[in-house]
C-alpha cells in the first residue's frame, strides 16, 4: 500500500487564524473570576494551574487547555457560558489549525505512539532545543510568534506528568539527536531529558540506528493515539499540512509499521546505553 493511499478525515494548510476568539475567552474568564471575588493568586491553586499561566489565558496569549475549562467551570460557577465560548475558541498562534483536533485527543488519549525521523517529537523537547527549531523556522518568526509556539510545547508537555496512567512510546532515528540542533550544549541538555523522562514507568523511548539500512518508517513520521473508548486515530505531518487518519484500514497499516519499527530499533534499556554513551561524547 502506498503513502497516497492512507486516507484522512482531515487534510488542510497551517495558514495562521485570528487569536480574537482566544482573547474573548480570556475575557469571559477574568469576569466570572472578579464576580466570584478571586485575584489570580487565590484562584490558581483552585483550578491547579500556576497564576502565570491564569494570566496568560485571560490576555489570550495562551490557548485554554480543556481541563482547565472543565474546573474554571465548577470552581466559578460558570452556567456552562465558559463551556460554550471555549466551543469557539480558534487556534493558538503557537499551535497550527490542523493540528488543534489532534491535540486535543492527545488530552484524552491512554496510549501514545510517535516516530520521527526530522526532530525530536514536541513532548520530549528542551525549551532551548524547542526555540533554536522556532528561530530557524521559514518564513522567519517574530518574536511573539516564537514565545507563543513555546508556551504551546509546554502546555502540551504537561502530558508526560499530568497522565502518568497514559503509555508514551517514542521511536526517534538516532542521526535526529546526532545531528546536534543547537550545538552541543543544547544537545547535552536535550539527552539528558530525554533519559529522565523516560524514567517514568508509561514514558518509552526507542533509537533507531543509523547503520539500520531501509526500514518500515521510510514512507515518514507516524504518531498513534487510543481514547479511552479504545478508539484509534493517527496523524501525519508534512511541511504545510497534516493529515488527520480515521480510516481503520489506514490505521492498520499504520500500526504495522509501527510495530515493524519497533522490532527494529534499539530495545529501551539499549537505547537509553546509546544516549549516555552520545551524552558522554559531547
Amino acid at each position: 500500500m502506498t503513502e497516497s493511499t492512507i486516507s484522512s478525515t482531515t487534510t488542510t494548510t497551517s495558514e495562521p487564524e485570528p487569536s480574537d476568539s482566544m482573547k474573548a475567552f480570556g475575557a469571559a474568564h477574568k469576569a466570572f473570576r472578579k464576580r466570584a471575588g478571586y485575584t489570580q493568586e487565590e484562584y490558581a491553586p483552585l483550578v491547579d494551574y500556576q497564576p502565570a499561566t491564569v494570566a496568560s489565558i485571560e490576555q489570550g496569549r495562551r490557548f485554554p487547555p480543556r481541563a482547565f475549562v472543565e474546573r474554571a467551570e465548577e470552581v466559578l460557577d460558570a452556567f456552562g457560558a465558559l463551556r460554550g465560548v471555549y466551543k469557539h475558541v480558534g487556534r493558538e498562534a503557537g499551535l497550527a489549525s490542523w493540528f488543534r483536533r489532534w491535540a486535543d485527543l492527545e488530552e484524552q488519549a491512554i496510549s501514545l505512539y510517535t516516530y520521527e525521523c526530522r526532530l525530536v517529537p514536541g513532548l520530549l523537547q528542551t525549551e532551548a532545543y524547542a526555540r533554536t527549531l522556532f528561530d530557524e523556522q521559514v518564513p522567519v518568526l517574530t518574536d511573539s510568534q516564537i514565545e507563543a509556539q513555546l508556551a504551546a510545547r509546554e502546555e502540551r508537555q504537561r502530558l508526560l506528568v499530568e497522565r502518568p496512567n497514559t503509555a508514551y512510546s517514542f521511536i526517534i532515528e538516532e542521526y535526529v539527536i546526532q545531528r546536534e540542533t543547537g550545538g552541543r550544549d543544547v544537545t547535552r541538555e536535550l539527552i539528558e531529558h530525554i533519559l529522565e523522562i523516560t524514567k517514568r514507568r508509561n514514558v518509552e523511548a526507542q533509537l533507531l540506528p543509523m547503520g539500520l539500512g531501509a526500514h518500515a518508517g521510510m514512507a515518514g513520521p507516524i504518531q498513534l493515539l487510543e481514547t479511552p473508548e479504545n478508539e484509534w486515530f493517527g496523524y501525519c505531518e508534512g511541511q504545510r499540512s497534516g493529515q488527520f487518519v480515521a480510516d481503520p484500514k489506514s490505521i492498520s497499516v499504520l500500526h504495522m509499521r509501527y510495530a515493524k519499527l519497533r522490532s527494529q530499533a534499539l530495545s529501551p534499556g539499549d537505547s537509553r546505553s546509546l544516549l549516555e554513551r552520545m551524552r558522554g561524547a559531547l
